[in-house]
């Protein structure tokens, strides 16, 4: 409360002392001493938006001269595959090889057979059948093995191809039999009499039984014009 009495009384004793002066003039007195200044006042408010100026000439871009080369950046990812060139120049042949072995026969792992069935008698259901006569009278040397009862023993162990021929007449199923288990049966029919055939690559160890058999499904013929075959050879041994 004090200071807002004081600066009422400063107010007043400026006012008097700035009137004084008016009055001793009026008498002829000299001038008094300038009063204190007031203070300031608000600021003004804004005038209003300027017209737009006219614009500038271009400015034209200042180029800097050539900085020295940075550090080598990490390898990019790989591109596309691009299509395949013109073939290269033929190479210089290379030297001739060892000359090889004289080939012989006797020397090689063989084991076959091949067998044709000539009795004139339905084969017993389940039990191998019988192929009584050889297809190929070859010389000692080069004869296949035997089929006694129609049953092929393997002697070397390995990967066999078999197959078979048979002529019947509406319907057959023969069953290719490796020892006691069945590895495949197949069937034929027709309206008539028919011709045929069935194969199969099995592997075998030494020992192994395999044989062909018939099933209940099947007419056989059993004329003695008719021959039924099957055949056997080791493709490559495993022992």
């Amino acid at each position: 409360m004090a200071p807002r009495w004081l600066s009422c009384s400063t107010a007043v004793f400026l006012l008097l002392i700035h009137v004084a002066p008016v009055v001793t003039q009026s008498c002829g007195e000299s001038p008094g001493i300038p009063g204190i200044p007031g203070t300031h006042g608000p600021n003004g408010l804004n005038g209003l938006k300027g017209v737009k100026g006219d614009p500038g000439e271009a400015g034209q871009p200042v180029r800097g001269q050539k900085g020295s080369p940075g550090p080598q950046g990490p390898p990019g990812r790989p591109g596309l595959k691009g299509d395949v060139g013109l073939p290269g120049p033929s190479g210089i042949p290379g030297n001739p090889g060892e000359k090889g072995r004289p080939f012989n026969p006797s020397n090689q792992q063989k084991s076959f057979f091949s067998y044709k069935r000539m009795i004139a008698q339905t084969p017993v259901v389940d039990t191998a059948i019988i192929f009584d006569r050889e297809i190929l009278d070859l010389d000692e040397e080069f004869k296949g093995e035997s089929l006694p009862n129609g049953t092929f023993t393997c002697v070397i162990g390995g990967i066999y191809f078999f197959s078979y021929h048979v002529s019947a007449k509406s319907r057959v199923c023969l069953k290719l039999v490796t020892g006691s288990d069945s590895d495949l049966t197949l069937c034929d029919s027709s309206e008539g009499f028919l011709v045929t055939s069935g194969s199969a690559v099995l592997e075998l160890q030494a020992g192994e039984t395999v044989s062909l058999q018939a099933t209940r499904y099947n007419n056989i013929v059993t004329s003695q014009s008719t021959s039924h075959t099957f055949t056997g050879f080791l493709i490559a041994p495993t022992a």
